[in-house]
């Protein structure tokens, strides 16, 4: 791509890649542009995720003394030994360039509050764009264009933390066993053990379980141990961690800045701006995953955000990687949350994006790979979420290769899955009923996309868009994962060539479909 530039001059260029990668892979330039592709689609059944996918194109160094900075809190920079973080939650700067081994997914690297707002500015537009371009479309966004990353990497290891801690109760009331929401501690035996412990005064360890329903079954799980962190104080007072050795509640950093408490205000205000307008313009918002040492945080402002909003019908979705070893657990923990509460659960179903990266800095770095085994363990889990289906419950199945084809079914399903479509069938799910969708890449998986779309499936497509130059970025990773892909994918250049042939016997070589 640099060398065309560079023959052809910036004109001449970027015609040349609306012809080849960029016509197969972004939609247009602006708002307006993509509102053909759009309507295309939908007639043939297929909807919109709308992507803005311009990125700032750094050099390595540059990502990393970016990501050294934005990761860094000052107590941190002024004295190496003033905090108790974990490595993994910890910025490194070996993995600094959060782009190493990712070639599906943005990334975003912070430099100050103003770049946050104009990227926030970006996402409205483009919520405003899905609003205008498709009915019951969808926006995609990722919190680290929001805010200072600092913040996730913080409060992702508060909530582990609180966790594991929870995980060391009920291993001393003998629950340590049993699956995770059966869990049950006896609130009583659980109050002596915080006050041996010393984690308060008994008095204030009472007043941790007096909420309006904590506690009144006379046992406490996972769900009820995770409310008692909320955003009633101020955010930097849920930045505490329970010491195992001590007994003691701690800060996770001695000392906060008052311009750090103001960058996690803002951050939290912004996805808030962003679900109202959401929901303002009838577009359902995802939110996207992004790498372990984030994603607990992000999980947990996504879970806040559908509380809010996910009252009358599923606005926001949050996003679970099927390739980490804890996704199944997290999506029936949050479904029971959705449950007990009474809102529309959303969850956007993906292989994941990070599987490489993720490997490498766990060796590195010295902590458990959160990856699955193998390829096999994934399959197996993304098979067992339809099970969990009723009525406040919304899949968003989003993948390319990973479902295995079965050749004793109709091409449409065995497009899909080899148990997805069926055990639909099996549940009574029907596809009009809007409860499970499918979702692939726009340019890619076509012989996927349109049969699912005109057998009747909510099926859409990941529609990125915007200026070529400023898209290159994300068109050269497309084109190194389209090559990777086409390598293993027989199918699919067997039916390209079946219908170049058929195209050429017939005299059609332009082609324009009927929709």
């Amino acid at each position: 791509m640099e060398l065309s530039r560079k023959l052809l001059g910036n004109r001449m260029f970027e015609k040349l890649m609306k012809m080849t990668f960029y016509g197969q892979f972004v939609a247009g330039e602006d708002q307006e542009s993509i509102k053909p592709l759009v309507h295309k689609n939908q007639a043939f059944g297929v909807g919109a995720v709308l992507d803005y996918s311009v990125e700032e194109d750094l050099t390595q160094e540059e990502a990393e003394k970016k990501e050294m900075e934005s990761c860094v809190s000052e107590a941190e920079k002024d004295g190496p030994g003033a905090d108790h973080r974990e490595k993994k939650y910890k910025a490194h700067r070996q993995f600094g360039d959060r782009r190493g081994g990712v070639i599906s997914a943005r990334t975003y690297f912070y430099a100050d509050e103003a770049k946050c707002d104009n990227q926030m500015e970006t996402f409205i537009k483009c919520i405003k764009a899905s609003g205008g371009a498709s009915v019951d479309g969808f926006s995609a966004i990722k919190l680290t264009a929001l805010g200072r990353p600092q913040f996730l990497l913080q409060f992702s290891e508060v909530l582990v933390q609180w966790r594991r801690f929870f995980n060391f109760l009920a291993d001393q009331q003998g629950k340590s066993e049993m699956l995770l929401l059966e869990q049950k501690l006896e609130l009583e035996q659980l109050k002596e053990s915080l006050t041996k412990l010393g984690v308060g005064p008994r008095d204030d360890i009472e007043n941790w379980f007096t909420g309006e329903k904590l506690g009144l079954s006379g046992t406490i799980d996972l769900l009820d141990w995770n409310s008692l962190i909320n955003d009633t104080t101020r955010i930097s007072n849920l930045l505490m961690i329970p010491n195992l050795e001590t007994g003691q509640l701690e800060p996770l950093l001695k000392t906060f800045t008052e311009e750090e408490e103001k960058q996690m205000k803002r951050m939290l205000q912004r996805v808030d701006l962003l679900a109202n307008h959401a929901l303002e313009n009838g577009v359902r918002l995802m939110v996207d995953a992004e790498q372990t040492y984030f994603q607990p945080a992000i999980s947990r402002l996504t879970l806040e955000m559908q509380r809010k909003f996910n009252r009358e019908k599923p606005t926001i979705f949050n996003t679970y990687q099927c390739y980490l070893k804890e996704a199944y657990n997290n999506v029936t923990v949050d479904i029971e949350l959705s449950r007990r509460e009474g809102w529309y659960f959303g969850a956007k179903l993906v292989r994941g994006a990070y599987m490489y990266q993720e490997r490498a800095r766990a060796e590195e770095i010295g902590y458990e790979d959160p990856i699955n085994p193998d390829y096999e363990a994934t399959n197996r889990m993304y098979h067992k979420y339809p099970r969990l289906c009723d009525n406040n419950i919304f899949f968003f199945f989003f993948f390319t290769k990973l479902l295995k084809l079965d050749s004793s079914r109709p091409y449409v399903r065995r497009s899909v899955s080899p148990l997805c479509v069926p055990r639909m069938n099996d549940m009574g799910l029907s596809p009009s009923e809007n409860k499970v969708y499918f979702g692939q890449l726009l340019g890619m998986c076509d012989q996927i996309s349109f049969p699912l779309g005109q057998a009747g499936f909510p099926v859409y497509k990941y529609v990125p868009y915007g200026p070529v130059n400023e898209v290159i970025p994300y068109l050269s990773r497309r084109a190194q994962e389209n090559r990777g892909f086409m390598k293993g994918s027989q199918r699919e250049r067997s039916l390209l060539w079946k219908e170049l042939k058929r195209r050429l016997l017939a005299g059609q070589i332009l082609y324009k479909p009927v929709y």
